[in-house]
């Protein structure tokens, strides 16, 4: 089995390019959990309920591990250890453990080069390139192949495909 991780900034085309590369490869796409878990809140997230979103992504993983073929995670963990960092100051100490333990064969890492879109559960739409940094920076550190992908329209999806072909 084939894990192809989406990440990037908000507003960057990752669930669209989860599900056009699905459908491209006729494969499998696990959507951004932490967007559903968020919008059901009646409150604002804190600390507990990042947490509670980290674990899940972690058993979403451990679930697909028995998979045959690819399948494309709109979002990990990656992400999720820099809304930590950068909302709460600390990360959970088993969090870099789990990353590593994700066994991502690819990540796509978004730029912030499409123009934002609000909706309600964006929160980031002046430091899309901070976050961009953070996000290569963390992929970097993990020694895991992983392709830039910018442009837009069909380039953007034709990157990402090439991209994913090569590892498949």
């Amino acid at each position: 089995m084939k894990k192809i991780v989406l990440i990037g900034p908000e507003s960057t085309g990752k669930t669209s390019l989860c599900e056009q590369l699905a459908q491209h490869f006729n494969a499998e796409w696990i959507p951004e959990y932490a967007r559903t878990y968020v919008e059901n809140l009646s409150r604002k997230y804190d600390y507990a309920d990042v947490e509670n979103i980290a674990k899940m992504q972690q058993m979403q993983f451990r679930e697909k591990e028995i998979s045959d073929g690819i399948v494309f995670f709109d979002t990990d963990l990656i992400i999720t250890k820099v809304w930590f960092s950068e909302c709460y100051a600390k990360v959970p100490k088993w969090l870099d453990a789990a990353i590593k333990d994700q066994n991502v064969n690819l990540y796509l890492l978004c730029k912030p080069d499409l123009e934002w879109k609000y909706d309600a559960v964006r929160e980031n739409a002046h430091n899309r390139q901070y976050l961009y940094d953070c996000y290569k920076k963390e992929v970097e550190r993990l020694a895991v192949p992983w392709v830039e992908i910018e442009g837009f329209g069909n380039v953007r999806i034709e990157n990402a495909i090439n991209a994913v072909k090569k590892v498949c």
